[in-house]
């Protein structure tokens, strides 16, 4: 027996050819084969049938189509994509133009905030004067810059010293120094500032060698107030920011030891300073802009209105239509209002001459002048003011603010930028040009070369030239052994601190009343502010990459000029103490931290108008009212800052309409807040409290006060900080 046979698969009819006869083509569904009638119309023609194809497309050997869009084809469908993508771009770019403002860059600082900064500087200038002159003698590289510093005031260049010519310079005697030159690896300007103590109170007077640096530390606190202010709008968390930076130790040590890295510090923090005053400029000229574009000149509505036979399109779709102009570069000749108008929508407006960028420039070339790394601020510094002004420019409402960035922003901020520092560099020499007696000043003179072509008052240029040579291969070259070299990596948690001074006495000495005694001088940071700067500095981190926030991205702008760079140097002989430049970011990355720990009462800051809340009940000239009353508070000098804003309270069934302005909003500050928020602002509170107790307990380490070897011992709470 065999089993049964497989039944037979139905097959899917064919579709007939169009050169046979449909009638008598056999149906394969009829069990008895016989054919089906059928007419011309049961089967529909193809798309793509010779009598259906599109004329001049493609076509194989049989005359069908092929089914590829042809090259105008695609062409179209280019255009359509280009012209829905300019569309939606001008559409959300539109509407960035309505909600865009100038925001907190137009709120004033209230009046308490410029007494309390003084008071605060004024304490820190206080502490740091407060024996200045000890110890008597040179520490650490002093005995490099105190005396180079007495060469350039008096004779305009370095001069060389003897051997142990400490001992005479520390008696009050410079006069051992010699006639020859000396050849040294850093610009002139920082030796410049510290000789100014020193021609004003004598070579012999050990507080004359610092008192420059102690007067530039101090006005860095000040400045780091205006800076927080400049970024957060709190005039609290500005004062914080001044406060904490007064009591890092590392800042301490630097404003009462005459080196130049606090004096690089003060111009780098100084050119970021002017960079916060060139953006609040530039945002509040693209707020005038973003207010005035749509609303053009009634000549130039009229130029470019419509004829009224054919305006069918609706307003807003005949706005979209102008701005969503094809991105092309501004042509030259005369423009229509109207193509003057798309032009600025598409690629925004120019910035005008930006003098605080100017003079960042200018700040950023005297860095250089103090130390080469003043180079690195330059680089970074010049990144972030591209990319600030193309994200103001997409804020404002330019629908491409990339390409309009590069065409009216990129060129004359370089020209503004970095010839501007160059120039001032070159000027921070005028003491080694004018005279003749420096190191490698007279080396072209001597060397012949193609420079003989210049005149002689050029000779300098390569002279200087070959100088700058000489010096950086000292710098990449440096790998010499040192007992406080430290790695970059380390650096975040003062991982390895430099020591400037450190003398064991016995009892009897210098007042030690015990059997061993220390008198030691640490560039150590507050451990309170490095010890969070880890956490604070990934909190930024995440801050600008999940927000986006501005404000983040400029304090990690900063971090980057001043910390990357020595990752390069894995093999240099390089301190801790480098970190001074990079202290200011810390501090306003701790701030920052601190500031969102502190929270507000409501989501918005007291910069940003909002609605009152009312009621259907309420009547319309006591909806106006309110609202005239919460702009008028949110717009106030003296609104409450950011962490302290208070919002409109809410209806209730008492109050059809919640009281609102300057006395309503007093009396919510003055109210005690919720739980929760006290909690957060009691921790902010302990932080700082904790951070003023830290540097009282360090100060014997800071200012070299002779204590028990026990007490020096307990404040090495690292075993790599002896």
């Amino acid at each position: 027996m065999t089993a049964p046979a497989d039944p037979p698969s139905p097959r899917r009819p064919s579709v007939p050819d169009s050169s046979s006869d449909p009638a008598s083509t056999p149906d394969p569904e009829q069990p008895d084969g016989s054919a089906s009638t059928r007419t011309a119309t049961a089967t529909p023609a193809s798309p793509r049938s010779p009598e259906n194809a599109t004329p001049g497309a493609p076509k194989n050997s049989t005359g069908r189509s092929t089914g590829r869009p042809t090259k105008d084809e695609r062409a179209r469908a280019r255009e359509d994509r280009a012209r829905k993508r300019e569309t939606v771009l001008a559409g959300a770019a539109a509407l960035r133009r309505q909600s865009f403002a100038a925001g907190m860059w137009a709120t004033k600082a209230p009046v308490w905030m410029w007494p309390a900064l003084i008071i605060i500087t004024l304490i820190s200038l206080v502490l740091r004067l407060f024996r200045l002159g000890f110890p008597g003698r040179l520490i650490f590289d002093e005995t490099y810059y105190v005396k180079d510093a007495y060469s350039v005031v008096n004779f305009g260049y370095e001069r060389a010293w003897p051997e142990n010519a400490d001992a005479s310079f520390n008696a009050g005697d410079p006069s051992v120094i010699e006639s020859a030159p000396e050849y040294v690896v850093h610009p002139p300007l920082g030796k410049w500032i510290i000789g100014l103590g020193i021609d004003l109170f004598g070579a012999d007077d050990s507080f004359g060698w610092r008192f420059s640096v102690a007067i530039v530390g101090t006005l860095t606190v000040f400045l780091m107030g205006l800076v927080a202010w400049k970024l957060f709008r709190s005039a609290f968390f500005a004062c914080v920011a001044a406060g904490l930076l007064s009591i890092d130790g590392e800042h301490f040590v630097h404003s009462r030891t005459s080196l130049l890295d606090i004096v690089l510090m003060a111009f780098i923090l100084l050119a970021f300073y002017l960079l916060l005053l060139d953006r609040e400029q530039v945002t509040k000229r693209l707020a005038r802009w973003a207010a005035d574009v749509d609303h053009p000149p009634a000549e130039a509505t009229a130029a470019s209105a419509p004829d009224p036979d054919s305006a069918s399109a609706s307003t807003a779709e005949s706005a979209t239509t102008t701005t969503a102009t094809t991105a092309t570069a501004p042509t030259r000749g005369r423009k229509s209002p109207a193509a003057r108008r798309a032009d600025l929508i598409n690629f925004g407006p120019r910035l005008g001459a930006r003098p605080w960028l100017i003079a960042a420039g200018i700040s950023l070339g005297l860095a250089t002048g103090v130390k080469w790394s003043g180079l690195y601020a330059l680089a970074a510094f010049g990144i972030l003011v591209v990319a600030w002004d193309v994200h103001s420019r997409f804020r404002a409402g330019v629908v491409h603010p990339w390409l309009g960035s590069f065409l009216r922003d990129i060129v004359p901020d370089f020209l503004k930028l970095v010839p501007t520092a160059l120039v001032t560099y070159v000027a921070t020499w005028t003491g080694w040009i004018v005279t003749d007696g420096g190191w490698n000043r007279q080396w072209a003179a001597e060397t012949p070369g193609w420079w003989q072509a210049l005149p002689s008052w050029l000779d300098w240029i390569p002279s200087l030239a070959q100088y700058h040579y000489t010096a950086y291969s000292f710098h990449v070259g440096l790998d010499s052994e040192h007992p406080y070299m430290s790695n970059p990596w380390g650096w975040i948690v003062q991982w390895r601190p430099t020591s400037f001074y450190y003398e064991s006495l016995s009892q009897g000495d210098l007042g030690c009343t015990t059997v061993k005694c220390s008198s030691a001088i640490t560039s150590v940071g507050n451990p309170i502010i490095w010890g969070l700067a880890p956490v604070a500095l990934l909190i930024v981190l995440a801050a600008w990459i999940l927000r986006r926030d501005a404000r983040a991205g400029v304090i990690l702008a900063g971090l980057a000029a001043t910390w990357l760079p020595w990752f390069a140097y894995q093999q240099r002989t390089i301190f801790t103490f480098y970190t001074i430049v990079m202290i200011p970011f810390v501090v306003l990355a701790l701030v920052y931290c601190l500031a969102l720990l502190w929270g507000r009462r409501t989501p918005y800051p007291a910069f940003t108008p909002r609605i009152p809340a009312t009621t259907a009940a309420s009547p319309p000239s006591a909806t106006a009212t309110s609202a005239e009353a919460t702009a008028t508070t949110a717009t106030s000098p003296t609104t409450a800052t950011p962490a302290e804003a208070t919002a409109p309270t809410p209806p209730t069934a008492q109050s059809p309409t919640a009281p609102t302005g300057a006395s309503s909003g007093a009396r919510r500050r003055l109210r005690r807040p919720p739980w929760p928020l006290l909690a957060r602002r009691l921790t902010v509170g302990l932080v700082l409290v904790a951070a003023v107790l830290a540097f009282a307990y360090f100060w014997p380490i800071y200012t070299g006060e002779v204590i028990p070897f026990e007490a020096w011992n307990n404040r090495m709470w690292n075993v790599t900080w002896r």
